[in-house]
């Protein structure tokens, strides 16, 4: 598998002119290697140069994680010693035959401590993005990678519900952020989960990021809860909106408002379509309806290895959607000093339109009655 990876990847570059890549630790190494390793002050650098064997330098003490690779690759090590980093470096950029080339690289991903690095030991190497031809192969998920997306979204629904019971007036949103936190990994999530769970209450909820507070749930709430599970390596995404109690009519309509905007955003989500028009499809309801200033972010995101990345659901990306792609759709309205609703599921293109990896219920459930 990472074989062919590697195979298709350095296609999509030689098409733009560039002679391969080298990853730091991160998802995308792991997507074309199957190789985890987290960033440190140790550097790992992985080669793959047109026509060379894969070569990666790394930490002697990391070399067993070498050991039953599905391809060939060759290891150079160096000591604990920094003074001897750069010897090392260098000869792996000389055995790859580094000089002179165009090699991409990830612009968010490499840190300066690699890049030093390989700059002194290549200073002739032209080094350029390879976001683009990296989010060709990773946005296109295969069977397996959906599979794996789907048990992370069924962890998640399953941790969420296992919890609604207790949410009750009185319990604070950093205490309804640790149970499910619990949850998440009871129900079978790997560390580290893909975020912390974002619980949002009353006025909190109109910041579509907000971090859990000390602030209690009250009657008439709405109740933002934005959470997610890794499974195998690949993260789910989701949100849904709660009542505590009986809440009041603008709350109700900005709610209804949201699910139909998710509903036509999901409706309109088939290959083909650009992600402006799914963002459009969204967008329009809540616009339509005069909210439209409230509605503030994105209407979605690519998620798989990592919980961002790739095909982002916007106004301004025409970037085409084909069968394989995966990303949220997640409209809302904040209002600030009062509420926020939002609805968020995880969704696969397919051949012939498109499915919701999600199912919870996207009504205004009441959590007290």
């Amino acid at each position: 598998m990472f074989k062919k990876r590697q195979e298709a990847i350095l296609s999509f570059l030689g098409d733009k002119g560039i002679d391969g890549m080298v990853l730091n630790a991160g998802p995308s190494l792991v997507y074309f290697s199957g190789l985890h390793f987290h960033l440190s002050e140790r550097p790992v650098v992985f080669f793959l140069v047109a026509g060379k064997k894969p070569l990666i330098i790394l930490p002697a003490l990391e070399e067993p994680k070498l050991e039953g690779l599905d391809f060939e690759v060759d290891p150079l090590t160096y000591p604990d010693d920094p003074a001897r980093w750069q010897e090392v470096f260098t000869h792996g950029c000389t055995s790859v035959g580094l000089r002179g080339l165009n090699i991409g690289f990830e612009p968010r991903q490499l840190r300066m401590l690699e890049y030093r690095y390989l700059r002194a030991a290549s200073a002739t190497t032209k080094f350029d993005s390879c976001d683009e031809a990296i989010s060709q192969c990773r946005s296109l998920k295969d069977q397996d990678e959906v599979s794996r997306l789907q048990t992370a979204v069924t962890i998640a629904q399953d941790s969420l519900k296992s919890i609604l019971p207790q949410l009750t007036v009185g319990l604070t949103e950093q205490e309804v952020a640790a149970e499910l936190a619990i949850e998440l990994y009871r129900h079978g999530s790997e560390h580290p989960l893909p975020f912390s769970p974002i619980v949002s209450a009353g006025p909190n909820g109109a910041n579509p990021h907000a971090k859990p507070s000390a602030r209690k749930l009250m009657e008439g709430d709405l109740l933002v809860i934005d959470w997610g599970a890794s499974w195998q390596g690949y993260a789910s995404d989701l949100t849904r909106t709660f009542a505590i109690g009986e809440v009041e009519p603008e709350a109700r309509h900005i709610h209804e408002l949201v699910k139909k905007a998710n509903e036509a955003g999901r409706a309109a989500a088939r290959p083909g379509a650009t992600c402006s028009a799914i963002d459009l499809a969204a967008r329009s309801v809540i616009e339509a309806a005069g909210y439209g200033p409230f509605f503030r972010h994105r209407t979605g995101h690519g998620i798989g290895m990592e919980c961002h990345e790739e095909p982002y659901i916007h106004g301004g990306n025409m970037d085409v959607l084909k069968p394989g792609m995966t990303f949220t759709i997640e409209p809302g309205i904040y209002l600030a000093g009062k509420y926020g609703a939002r609805i968020e599921d995880d969704i696969l293109i397919t051949e012939n339109g498109s499915r919701s990896l999600s199912d919870l219920s996207r009504e205004l459930i009441p959590l007290v009655e």
